[in-house]
């Protein structure tokens, strides 16, 4: 029983690519391993221009939705606290006194009964 080679990935790994192809020429597990390598690079060789196209236009359609969620949740937000708008718009936030409505002492609108 014979064992098998297992000089094939430090080889590859940390050798030049002269003393590989040498080992590999005496090797038969060696030049099996080399052969399963090359079809599966050529494989996704084969797939990578696909792979890039579809993975970009992903990558867009994320950038996109994640923008209009936070600029319509920030403006949601906005338009909900009149405070923010008001500071936003006139560098001040404007009481119901401001307005011209009558209030009291604690900032209430006053209701006249009739």
């Amino acid at each position: 029983m014979t064992e098998k080679c297992n000089k094939f990935e430090a080889l590859f790994t940390f050798s030049d690519e002269e003393t590989l192809m040498r080992h590999i020429a005496e090797c038969e597990d060696c030049r099996k391993e080399y052969e399963k390598m090359n079809k599966v690079s050529e494989l996704i060789q084969e797939v990578k221009p696909h792979y890039k196209k579809d993975r970009f236009k992903a990558v867009k359609v994320a950038c996109v939705m994640f923008a209009l969620l936070i600029g319509g949740t920030t403006l949601e937000i906005a338009n909900r606290n009149y405070n923010i708008v008001d500071t936003v718009k006139y560098g001040q936030q404007f009481t119901a006194e401001d307005l011209g409505f009558q209030t009291d002492e604690y900032g209430f609108l006053m209701v006249e009964d009739e």
